[in-house]
Formats: C-alpha cells, sequence, structure tokens
C-alpha cells in the first residue's frame, strides 16, 4: 500500500497540543540529516509518514519547520505532532455492501458500483472497497492490499478480481504481467469511430499536470485493442480489450485517438452538442468481461456483468438497438 496523508499544515503553535511530544535529540545524533534523526528517535514509524510530517509542519526544531535535509547537533529541542494517523482508518473493516460476482477459497470477483473507491488515499480513507473487503472477509487483513491485484478508477464500474490467499495473489500477478488476464471494457466516447483498431502507445505521468497520465515517450508500454459496436449521432459505443494495465489506460488511448470518452472530467474536454452527452456525470467506462486462469485448479474461468443502469440508460436514450 502506497503511503499517502491527507493532513493539513500546521499553521500555528495550538496544532501542537495534547498529541505533541517535545524531545531534546542527543548528542550521539549531530551531524545526521533531521529525517535520519527522526528514524532514529522513531523506530515505530516509517520514513514515509516521518517525511510527510516534515513536508507538513508537524515536526519543529526550536519552534520553527525544518527542511528534511538540515543537520542537527544535538541539543535542539524537537517536537512532533504524533496524532493518530489519519491513513490508519484505511485499515479498519467497513460493512460496505459489495455485488459477488464469485467466490471460493482462493477467488472473489466482483461488480463494482461507479462512485466506490478502490483504494484508500487522500480524500478517501473510508468507505473505499479495501474496508469493504477487510469486513467481507476478516482473513485478507494478512494479504498484501486486502487481496487486491488491479484496480478500476472510482467512477469506472465493473468486474474486478480480488486474491484472497497470498498464493493466489501471487499466480494473478503473475498472469497480469504475463497479459493473460482477459479485461473487456464498454466505453461510450465523443464522435464516430468508422472502425477498431489498437492503440500502441506508451503512458507515463503528465509532463505538466502531475496528476493526470499521458502518453509520453520513454513511458510505459501500454496496448488496447477497440471495436465498434454502435454508432450514434455525436458518440461512438465501443468494445476495449487491455494487453496492458496501465492506469487510466483507455482514458488515455482514446483521448489520444481525439475520442474522449463521454463524462471523463480528466480526458474529457471535447465538449457536445447533445445535451445528454455532455449532462453524464462521470466517465462512461464499464468493465463487463473478465476471464483468468483459476490460481488453483488451473481453470479457464470468464465472468460477464450487465451494463452499469445509468450507462445502459444512456445508450436507451440515445437510440440503441442493443441495449432497449
Amino acid at each position: 500500500m502506497n503511503e499517502r496523508a491527507d493532513y493539513s499544515p500546521a499553521e500555528d503553535d495550538d496544532s501542537f497540543a495534547e498529541s505533541t511530544i517535545p524531545v531534546v535529540i542527543p548528542a550521539e545524533l549531530g551531524g545526521l540529516r533531521v529525517d535520519q534523526a527522526l528514524a532514529r528517535l522513531f523506530p515505530e514509524h516509517s520514513r514515509s509518514r516521518l517525511q510527510t510530517w516534515l513536508k507538513e509542519g508537524r515536526v519543529r526544531i526550536d519552534g520553527a519547520s525544518p527542511e528534511s535535509k538540515r543537520k542537527v547537533w544535538g541539543g535542539e529541542r524537537l517536537e512532533i505532532d504524533e496524532a493518530p494517523p489519519v491513513e490508519m482508518l484505511a485499515e479498519l473493516p467497513e460493512d460496505i455492501p459489495l455485488r459477488v460476482v464469485f467466490e471460493d477459497a482462493a477467488l472473489l470477483v466482483l461488480d463494482k458500483p461507479a462512485g466506490l473507491v478502490v483504494h484508500p488515499g487522500s480524500g478517501n480513507w473510508t468507505g473505499t472497497l479495501l474496508n469493504a473487503l477487510l469486513h467481507h472477509a476478516p482473513a485478507l487483513a494478512g494479504v498484501p492490499r486486502a487481496g487486491i491485484v488491479h484496480r478500476l478508477d472510482k467512477d469506472t464500474s465493473g468486474l474486478l478480481v480480488v486474491a484472497k490467499t497470498l498464493e493466489a495473489q501471487t499466480d494473478l500477478v503473475r498472469q497480469l504481467q504475463a497479459r493473460t488476464v482477459r479485461r473487456h471494457y464498454y466505453a461510450l466516447v465523443h464522435g464516430l469511430l468508422d472502425k477498431g483498431g489498437t492503440v500502441d502507445a506508451p503512458i507515463g505521468r503528465h509532463p505538466q499536470h502531475r496528476t493526470r497520465m499521458a502518453v509520453v515517450p520513454g513511458g510505459r508500454t501500454a496496448v488496447t485493442r477497440y471495436t465498434v459496436c454502435e454508432r450514434f449521432e455525436r458518440a461512438t459505443l465501443v468494445e476495449c480489450r487491455l494487453e496492458t494495465g496501465r492506469t487510466h489506460q483507455i482514458r488515455v488511448h482514446m483521448a489520444q485517438l481525439g475520442h474522449p470518452l463521454v463524462g471523463d472530467p480528466v480526458y474529457g474536454s471535447r465538449r457536445s452538442a447533445d445535451p445528454r452527452l455532455q449532462a453524464f456525470p462521470r466517465q462512461a467506462l464499464h468493465a463487463f468481461r473478465l476471464g483468468l486462469i483459476h490460481p488453483v485448479t488451473g481453470a479457464d474461468m470468464e465472468w460477464s456483468v450487465p451494463m452499469e443502469a445509468d450507462l445502459a440508460n444512456l445508450l436507451h436514450a440515445l437510440g440503441s438497438r442493443l441495449w432497449t
């Protein structure tokens, strides 16, 4: 699990109240950087967490917030706000309903609704799929990431597989790396596509907008195959098959083609003259089919789920002959 935080920087002395731990830095730590000294003084906390507290002003030396590379010499008064980290909430089980498609001792296949965050992070420490999994199957607390081996974006709906054991998780990760997991999506995109094709374009972090992904030289290999399912007046329904699983892959690749997903708030800047498309509140993306080899039995398994109701209703309103 990645280290994340959702703290507000300390701006005044009142923020260092009851939870503040005053420490005099020992002389034997003299010459170390602040971050190194913190790691020695507070070994119960990860280095990532201590670095986060430094960046957010939760650490002070002689009343001032130091840079992590500043050296200490011993004798300074250090204060660290050790309030219970909000990320601990990510490890708590929550009774959140799950749409279970398949479950046995090794696997759990779910139909994730749009709006459900898969993994906790800044701004979403509770109410996530991980919290729900820990309630549904408490033994998942002993599996990294509660068994999650791949993700769907918060506003993408559809199939997702969870490993219930370490052995199953290792096997599924290897299947993903070998590109043998079959993941099919429906995507409604702006504009008219004449035919299907393949997008083979590397994806990496956007050079200017670090919260976005983009097709960039030197990015990680990303391959999306797509076929046209149905055309409407100002949009096209396509089926996308992932050969790789990069962050936001379908959204980035379709935008690269000039046909961003309807409702995509990040990559779908294209506006539509059709108010029904313009008003759709999320990226129109649904993972409808998932196939893999069972990590224990070796059986070739495949699951399909119906399209999420909001997307099916939009297609019906557009005059779909397939979703009526």
